[in-house]
């Protein structure tokens, strides 16, 4: 197999190969593309960021100093917002819902590397795929670790270090991010209402 090839089957590979680096160079560009258009032309920043990512829905918003390792594999729904200086590594897939807003200077990461000394010094990485549901707030300087599963309606408080799954309807705050408390979903209360 390829180095590329190990990447997107989740196995460990070589973040020095070659063609592996020219997905970064790729997003680089983009990036240093997306963060040159002045705040204010929404369109020419819509249309970059529907280039850079690999899918988006409606009113994509993504603040200056924005950085990514791919681009191709985030895929964001409507109303998608991110703060400055928010940096997605998408070496595997990240996910995120509708209504979801980032805080600055929040990392997103999808890879990870060796505990063995010798396994870092062959330049080896894994990637694990990120899921972020509809409804999130993710607070400013938050980490989002590789494989980790957000649920819908979450508050992830400010300085979080989320290292494992969130389930819905919840906040969780801390290093490492633990559950607060349970919070109401009142998009639901309302849909229900609706249909009766």
């Amino acid at each position: 197999m390829t180095e590329v090839e190990k990447l997107d089957a989740g196995l460990e590979y070589d973040f020095w190969d070659k063609e592996v680096n020219s997905r970064k160079l790729h997003a680089i560009k983009g990036c240093e593309r997306l963060n040159a258009i002045d705040i204010r032309e929404e369109e020419a920043r819509v249309a970059a960021i529907q280039e850079l990512f690999g899918s988006t829905g409606v009113n994509p918003s993504v603040c200056t100093g924005f950085n990514c390792d791919n681009g191709s594999n985030i895929h964001v729904g409507d109303n998608f917002l991110t703060n400055y200086n928010v940096t997605i590594l998408d070496i595997a897939p990240v996910h995120i819902g509708d209504y979801v807003m980032i805080g600055p200077n929040t990392l997103i990461t999808t890879v990870g590397h060796p505990i063995s000394p010798m396994g870092r010094r062959k330049h080896l990485g894994i990637a694990k795929p990120v899921t972020v549901g509809n409804d999130v707030w993710i607070g400013g300087n938050c980490t989002i670790l590789p494989g980790v599963n957000i649920g819908n309606n979450v508050i992830i408080a400010a300085g979080a270090v989320v290292t494992k799954d969130v389930p819905n309807n919840c906040v969780v705050g801390g290093v490492p991010a633990k559950f607060i408390k349970e919070l109401e979903n009142d998009i639901v209360i309302e849909e229900d209402n609706k249909n009766e």
